[in-house]
């Protein structure tokens, strides 16, 4: 009886402790509740200031990824947004190695380095290590403060709310992006674009140390004005990255004896058309790929330069180079020179006369229309049409002339003839149809006039590069594209039609008779195919010297005279532009002189000498820091032949050895794909070298 009581007892007393622990939990779970709201309602009422992270330099990139242009941002600074998949794999694990080992894991701040951190400061009585995390040097590059303790709370707090919005790759790129690197520059790509002149694709060891270093004293380890701070700093890094296995202490040694860069100007190729898309350029856009061509384009421009200065001292030059297929701007000059008057605006973009080059776009409307033939006679005679008489350039007439013959020599009355059976309103409408943009001279003319046949209405460059390219394409017209992306887009669409093949085909057949200048033939693209159709237009009073060619599957136009539209001296198309088009129709597909990407500058550090007396094997094949282009991957590649000096060597790729071809008996390494890869050679007596590669497809 007294046990059955005790237990009833026992049983209701632990019913009674279960039902007191329910309300505890529950009152728990609402002080957490409270605690997030109250913490997400003061993240919303005080969030951090993104703004420095959203404004960067956009980078405009070629159709091969090099260089051309950036943007400089407030106060003339180079911050050039991050992008991780331009950045060696290799920095990037040595950087949050070195910087924050646990930045794969804390919420923005680490725990263990904030004890350790504080500990540390009461032994010593002073601080002595750091307990930033890459997440709360974010922080404050996005709002720099003084390093006080209240701020460096405001910075964990901070810290933690980039943690809560954004991931751990976008964390990373946000610090690549800011971080300071001495002088007016921001960022991982700024600096190694302006200290080793590549981007941070492919670095060194030696680079590496030294991007590592610089952000926590970009001023004094400026490496172009502190060399000995600089070189010091890097020694440092090197040492700590050997002590904890990111490198070996051979390369390490190896990486400090590297000669210290200097600083190098910003590439500035295309700077008008690379400046036109950078400013239109998304804020969140790493690089623009452009579909210039650098090589081409650093050919042309010091022609260019040289025939503005050719022709007198305010003149400027203008030219496209428009690949017909996909209609991608390979080239643009927009004034052959900055200090030149006006060389600041882009004159593919103004709006000036073409003289006679709109006149194929008349001989064909005419054909298209059935209105004539190439061998239909017109009369070159003296004419009046209404209260307009044309007269020819050389101020002569030379009675019946054929179509072709008219177009060939460019006669004024028979195009004039033509454009009254068109209809110049019509042909004028047929042109804005396409997106040609023509301007009147004066606002008060109400419809276009038949002087609309000699360039009597204003028009770009580009526009005229846009109806040239739709002559190259059986008639088709398509906008210019100026990225990749697009050009790739317009390949693929069918455009609009302005006029039937055979007119465009019977048209270029007539424009490849025209003479050449004087002793030039551009055997390079003409050889084995067809010639260079082209036309030349002069404007009143020579203001406007134009020219324009298709030829190998390109467009190209020229444009040379007065940015301020200032009267010239007897510079005609057929003398100022054909000889420069005649010359940009030579570089057109002619070999490249040049690598597109921009690269490390020197040897690699295993060619740098013919000759070594230092111990060990001698890394030949592939040297360290190369980029290594292989044609297949897998074990039915061809594979790399690899190569070292020394005796009985053995080969390692990430590790793994490679045995020697059963065959050749050299040691060939076949890569399973495109990548990063670390290749060791170990001779005899174990003395080894090292490279680190980069595999492409």
């Amino acid at each position: 009886m007294a046990r059955r009581s005790r237990l009833r007892r026992d049983g209701g007393g632990e019913r009674h402790r279960r039902q007191s622990v329910i309300p505890r939990i529950v009152r728990a779970l609402i002080a957490l509740l409270a605690l997030e709201t109250a913490l997400l309602t003061l993240d919303t009422l005080f969030p951090p200031d993104l703004t420095r992270g959203e404004r960067s330099s956009p980078v405009v990139l070629d159709r091969h990824g090099a260089w051309l242009r950036a943007l400089p941002v407030e106060n003339g600074r180079w911050r050039i947004r991050a992008d991780l998949d331009r950045i060696d794999p290799i920095y990037l694990e040595r950087l949050t190695r070195m910087e924050d080992g646990r930045f794969g894991w804390h919420v923005g701040v680490d725990p263990i380095a904030v004890v350790r951190a504080v500990a540390s400061a009461a032994v010593h009585g002073r601080v002595t290590s750091g307990a930033s995390t890459l997440t709360m040097q974010t922080a404050r590059l996005l709002a720099p403060h003084r390093r006080s303790l209240g701020d460096k709370v405001v910075e964990m707090i901070r810290a933690v709310q980039l943690e809560a919005r954004y991931s751990k790759p976008q964390i990373l790129a946000l610090y690549l992006t800011l971080a300071p690197y001495g002088g007016n520059l921001e960022g991982v790509r700024a600096a190694s674009l302006a200290y080793f002149g590549h981007e941070p694709s492919a670095l060194t060891d030696g680079e590496q140390a030294l991007l590592i270093a610089m952000p926590q004293s970009p001023e004094a380890r400026r490496p172009d004005r502190r060399p000995g701070a600089a070189r010091a700093a890097r020694a440092r890094v090197l040492g700590r990255m050997a002590r904890s296995g990111l490198i070996e202490p051979a390369a390490a040694r190896e990486a400090m004896a590297e000669a210290l860069p200097t600083r190098a100007p910003f590439p500035a190729l295309a700077w008008h058309a690379a400046g036109q898309l950078a400013r239109a350029a998304p804020a969140d856009q790493a690089s623009v790929v452009s579909t210039l061509d650098a090589d081409l384009q650093s050919r042309l421009e010091p022609m260019a330069a040289a025939a503005a200065r050719s022709q007198g001292d305010k003149t400027v030059v203008a030219v496209l180079v428009v690949e017909i297929k996909n209609r991608a701007v390979r080239a643009a000059i927009g004034s052959g020179g900055l200090g030149r008057p006006g060389g600041w605006i882009d004159m593919t973009r103004a709006l000036r006369s073409p003289g006679s080059a709109l006149k194929p776009l008349i001989y064909a409307f005419a054909f298209d229309d059935g209105l004539a033939a190439p061998d239909t006679q017109i009369d070159d005679a003296p004419r009046r049409f209404v209260d307009y008489q044309p007269e020819d350039f050389d101020r002569t007439f030379h009675g019946k002339v054929t179509a072709r013959e008219a177009l060939i020599y460019s006669l004024n009355v028979p195009a004039v003839t033509l454009l009254g059976k068109i209809g110049a309103p019509a042909f004028e409408a047929r042109l804005q149809a396409m997106g040609v943009k023509l301007v009147r001279p004066k606002a008060a003319f109400s419809d276009a006039g038949l002087a609309l046949a000699l360039g009597g209405e204003g028009m770009s460059l580009r526009d005229l590069a846009l109806l040239y390219a739709a002559l190259g394409d059986d008639g088709v017209v398509k906008p210019l594209t100026w990225t990749e992306a697009d050009a790739a887009r317009i390949e693929q669409s069918p455009g609009r039609r302005l006029l039937r093949p055979a007119a465009a085909t019977q048209v270029l057949d007539i424009l490849r008779e025209g003479p050449a200048p004087k002793g030039r033939i551009p055997a390079a693209l003409t050889q084995g195919g067809p010639g260079l159709a082209f036309k030349t237009g002069t404007s009143y009073a020579f203001r406007d010297a134009v020219a324009v060619g298709v030829v190998g599957g390109y467009v190209i136009a020229v444009w040379t005279g007065r940015a301020d539209g200032g009267a010239r001296d007897g510079l005609t198309g057929r003398e100022a532009a054909l000889p420069l088009l005649f010359d940009v129709a030579d570089q057109v597909g002619a070999p490249h002189a040049a690598p597109h990407p921009l690269g490390p500058k020197g040897a690699p550090s295993a060619l740098t000498t013919l000759e070594t007396d230092a111990p060990g094997p001698r890394l030949i094949f592939p040297p360290n820091g190369a980029t290594v282009m292989a044609d297949g991957f897998g074990p039915a590649a061809r594979g790399l032949t690899l190569a070292a000096r020394g005796d009985h060597l053995d080969w390692y790729v990430d590790g793994a050895l490679i045995a020697p071809d059963p065959v050749s008996g050299q040691a060939v390494w076949r890569p399973s794909g495109p990548g990063f890869f670390h290749v060791v050679v170990v001779d005899g007596d174990g003395r080894r070298a090292h490279a680190r590669v980069r595999v492409k497809g």
